[in-house]
């Protein structure tokens, strides 16, 4: 059990912090709700449909709903994007074509996409010609360097930017990182486009990185944008030319973005998107508070308690196998579903190394709400997300057996 006094000593020192996420959750709350007012929303854009799903004006119209909140000129939002590995795995599918180039230019993507970029023999974009070329952070800043000298001699398609961590030891990218490299790649004169992979940043700052210049951007619904409301589901947006791509790959190019029906209906969709930005004020708000007690514990988190989340994902460092797992068995013996399950360590399919994941949670696999994951190997980093409440993490942080 952890001591009230030191959760209460570490809320006081995160005040001012926790005053600037409720003003950006108050400034993202007001921006969706304008954009839910300027598209009339009603009651008849919930209802559910079938079959081909012609003129289905829920689906239309939460497409435009998110167009409009991420400042986009087009966006997808759809319960058949199965996760935020899908969503991404569309736009460069989509995107890209054989003899283009990928450049990412922070280094390797999330693990599950390696077998969507380099798998052998199984459509990834290697089995269709697709070049992918990587260029490291330093620092968990931009080698702008090795990017001027890589474009002086090369043109790729698309150069693409993942904003969270993944299973690397550095802050998320902010969107000033974003706005700053965007602008570095247009003097360079890059003219195809730039994605972002905005997993776990949605509605973190004032700002998304369609509004700072990027032209595609993606992610999924079990996390920041469906405001744990969302029973599944993905979302793409940005440019038109690029969004129409990632439909005709989505669907079929005879029939886009034109057909698509839905059984159970939007509303939880709708809902969700509602939600969402003071939802994930509640997880910065948690992941702050629980970096801040970890460190006052003596272990080493990521980002700093002295900075503002870039997403909602938060690195704890345990240098210790045991400490790591009971650490993850902890969040879920805390969480509302599956409280009883002892969580382990498994080869979960798409990783690397054995990765043990606490996800007590009423959407499977939600990281909005109250979780974490941590690959087995050296370090041994535990990456805690979400939190539905605030509450519901000092609970679970009150009840942490360390």
């Amino acid at each position: 059990m952890i001591d009230s006094n030191l959760i209460n000593k570490c809320q006081e020192k995160l005040r001012d912090k926790f005053n600037e996420i409720e003003k950006i959750a108050l400034f993202n709350q007001e921006k969706v709700l304008n954009a839910f007012k300027n598209n009339k929303i009603a009651l008849r854009h919930f209802v559910s449909t079938n079959g081909y799903g012609y003129g289905d004006e829920g689906r239309d119209t939460l497409n435009q709903l998110f167009a409009e909140v991420f400042k986009s000129e087009s966006a997808i939002c759809s319960p058949y994007i199965v996760s935020g590995t899908h969503a991404l795995a569309l736009c460069l599918f989509g995107v890209l074509k054989n003899g283009d180039t990928m450049l990412s230019i922070v280094g390797n993507p999330y693990d599950t996409l390696n077998d969507v970029i380099n798998g052998e023999d199984n459509g990834s974009l290697a089995d269709i010609g697709v070049n992918f070329d990587k260029i490291k952070l330093i620092n968990g800043q931009f080698n702008k360097q090795s990017i001027a000298d890589y474009l002086k001699n090369k043109t790729p398609k698309m150069v693409y930017i993942q904003r969270s961590r993944g299973y690397e030891w550095r802050n998320a990218l902010s969107i000033a990182q974003i706005k700053d490299v965007v602008e570095f790649l247009r003097e360079l004169n890059f003219k195809g486009c730039i994605m972002v992979d905005n997993c776990y940043g949605e509605f973190i700052d004032y700002k998304e990185p369609i509004e700072v210049g990027a032209n595609l951007i993606a992610g999924s619904l079990i996390k920041n944008p469906g405001g744990g409301i969302a029973p599944t589901g993905g979302y793409v947006a940005g440019d038109k030319v690029y969004v129409d791509k990632v439909l005709n790959r989505m669907t079929a190019p005879s029939i886009a973005g034109e057909v698509g029906s839905y059984l159970a209906g939007y509303g939880l969709y709708y809902q969700g998107l509602f939600l969402a930005p003071h939802t994930v004020s509640q997880a910065v708000k948690g992941s702050m508070i629980i970096g801040a007690v970890m460190n006052e514990l003596g272990y080493e988190v990521s980002p700093s308690i002295n900075e503002l989340p870039g997403d909602i994902i938060r690195a704890i460092k345990f240098n210790d196998k045991d400490k790591l797992i009971q650490f993850i068995q902890n969040i879920q013996a805390n969480s509302p579903v599956d409280s009883h399950v002892l969580a382990l360590p498994w080869a979960m399919p798409g990783y690397q190394d054995e990765v043990i994941m606490a996800a007590g949670c009423f959407v499977q696999g939600s990281s909005i709400e109250l979780s974490a994951d941590a690959p087995i190997k050296p370090p041994y980093i535990g990456y805690l997300q979400g939190g539905l409440t605030y509450e519901h993490c000092i609970i679970a942080l009150k009840n942490m057996n360390l």
